[in-house]
This record gives C-alpha cells, structure tokens and sequence, in this order.
C-alpha cells in the first residue's frame, strides 16, 4: 500500500475553529480516514480530526511559506 502523508494523530489542545466543506471534500476525508485507520490500526472517531494535521503538515512542506515565514522572522528580531 502507499504511503499516506499522515502518521498517527498527536493529542494537544485545540481552537474551535468554524468552516463548511464543499461536500466532495467531506466524502474525500472520510474515506482519507477510512485509509488512514486500516493503514495504521487506529480507528478515527472524527475524519475532521484530520483537518488540522492535513493543514499543518501541507504547511511544513510548502518552501515558499516556510521562507517566508522565516524573512519575516528575522525582520521582526532586526527591528523589535
């Protein structure tokens, strides 16, 4: 089987964040997470449990975001 992007899922505290999904996007992550928990034997109760590591880990992989981010940093530490 591929290799799917996401690992096992990390407990922290979370933000209560409000959003719609078009309904072809919802349907794409249950059966993401429908993969997932046959992949790793762990079951997801919630596929939009997903969302924020989905999020987390296209942002760690994104160079131009993490170039970015990182010129900003050292502006703000150059200034502040």
């Amino acid at each position: 089987m591929a290799k799917l992007k996401l690992g096992t899922l990390i407990d922290d505290k979370p933000v209560k964040v409000t959003h719609e999904l078009p309904a072809s996007v919802h349907r794409d992550l249950v059966a993401y997470a429908e993969l997932l928990a046959r992949d790793n034997d762990q079951p997801i109760g919630d596929p939009i449990k997903l969302i924020a590591p989905m999020l987390a880990r296209f942002m760690a992989t994104d160079r131009a975001f993490a170039k970015l981010r990182r010129a900003h940093q050292v502006a703000r530490q150059r200034d502040g």
